[in-house]
């Protein structure tokens, strides 16, 4: 990643930081809707893994500048998602799904330039998670 899709991606997070748990909501709410087959994987409650995902995301991104610092936690990370059950094809409705919710959390400030970035962050650390 360049350092400007680097520093795009870390201020448009902290644009949907004040509504990180409407963001999750919206997350989850795609994810199952456009990958029902995931749903399963999931406990009922998802208020515990909501939590997990807004501080995952967070420290993904406050750390893009530093990729070798958090790469060890992402492949473990990856290789737990392996022991859930989580699949090669499960990794693009993720990406869709994280792609249309920050869209919708950020509105017009969602731009083309905005969307790159994210989206070369995203294939970067889920590249990493698929290697573990």
């Amino acid at each position: 990643m360049t350092p400007e899709q680097i520093n795009l991606v870390q201020s448009s997070f902290k644009a949907v930081a004040p509504i990180a748990s409407k963001a999750a909501d919206l997350f989850y709410d795609r994810l199952f809707e456009i990958a029902p087959e995931v749903r399963p994987m999931f406990p009922t409650d998802l208020s515990g893994q909501k939590v997990k995902l807004i501080s995952m995301l967070g420290t993904a991104v406050n750390n893009l500048h530093q990729l070798d610092v958090i790469l060890p936690a992402i492949r473990d990370l990856g290789s737990r998602h392996r022991g859930y059950g989580v699949t090669a094809g499960h990794y693009a409705p993720v990406g869709a799904a994280l792609l249309w919710t920050l869209e919708q959390g950020l509105g017009s400030a969602f731009t083309t330039d905005i969307k790159s970035a994210w989206t070369e962050a995203y294939s970067t650390l889920a590249g990493v998670m698929q290697s573990a």
